[in-house]
């Protein structure tokens, strides 16, 4: 059984009782899922309500995704070194979301290469503004010193980092949750992270910038490699079945649902009513549910 270390990061940040929490998860030798809280941002997770992955090699760390704020970023770091000292050398962003980029400027001032889609560098960009604009008012104070800074190296498609012996192949294959997204596979782990292609424990979300369409297909992707061990978005690291049960099969049931109400001739109006029952269970399933029809409605009514 896989062992749980929680590590209760003190956060520097004035006036803040609490501390973050974050849970260091073993998956494979040198691999780590770093997993944060599935609640929304606040003061308290800095930005952080997300899962992470860390690689150690004999020539320095890779953290996948790298904090939703500098003070994020640095509580991420307190994190890794509860079980390496090695460097960070390189963070890769896996998407455009805020916990996926936001923190670069803390690794970057550390000397970490950022890495990113090119796609996601462009989402980034185009909704910085707006996600340091709501950052403000969930963490207040405690978004002190981010600053939105963006990739070292991007790439169109594909792009293979190797370290220390090690080879990661980072893939963009199309919008999903965000328009950049992309997975990183280990293979000799057999290890894949996933960023917000998978949610685990609690529902996804889908917003303007989501693709209902492209979702389905890159998790596809990542189901052909057939990996022994997923590190998702969101929720502890996990088994290729019950991503396809949380992620890929909520996906193609709402597609079913919202496709079955446009053919009758129903409106967005009615697509909340749609029957998502079989995910109820999922953290966040009433908050979203709805809305989640709604924008799956306003996208295929096009298609």
């Amino acid at each position: 059984m896989i062992r749980i270390l929680v590590i209760a990061l003190a956060c520097a940040v004035p006036d803040l009782a609490s501390a973050q929490r974050l849970e260091i998860q073993p998956v494979a030798e040198g691999v780590w899922a770093i997993v944060g809280e599935t609640a929304q941002r606040s003061p308290e997770n800095l930005g952080n309500n997300a899962t992470f992955g860390l690689v150690t090699t004999p020539e320095g760390a890779v953290l996948i995704d790298p904090g939703g704020s500098w003070k994020g970023a640095a509580a991420l770091h307190d994190a890794i070194r509860t079980v390496t000292e090695q460097p960070v050398v390189y963070v890769i962003d896996t998407g455009g979301q805020d916990h996926r980029w936001l923190g670069n400027g803390y690794w970057q001032a550390q000397g970490a290469t950022v890495i990113a889609s090119a796609a996601a560098v462009e989402d980034q960009a185009a909704r910085g503004s707006m996600q340091m604009t709501a950052l403000a008012g969930f963490l207040g104070d405690a978004l002190a010193g981010t600053e939105p800074a963006f990739a070292d190296i991007t790439f169109a498609d594909r792009y293979t980092l190797a370290l220390g012996g090690l080879s990661l192949e980072i893939v963009h294959v199309g919008p999903a949750h965000t328009p950049g997204d992309s997975f990183v596979w280990m293979p000799r782990a057999r290890t894949v992270f996933t960023g917000d292609i998978v949610y685990i424990g609690r529902l996804l979300g889908i917003g303007p910038q989501s693709s209902v369409a492209g979702w389905p297909l890159a998790f596809e992707a990542v189901a052909a490699l057939d990996p022994a061990h997923v590190i998702p978005g969101h929720g502890p690291a996990t088994t290729l079945d019950r991503a396809r049960a949380e992620t890929f099969d909520y996906l193609t049931n709402l597609r079913e649902k919202i496709g079955a109400l446009i053919e009758e001739g129903g409106d967005i109006m009615d697509a909340p009513s749609v029957d998502q029952s079989a995910f109820s269970h999922l953290e966040q399933f009433d908050s979203l549910a709805g809305r989640n029809a709604q924008s799956a409605f306003e996208q295929m009514e096009w298609e």
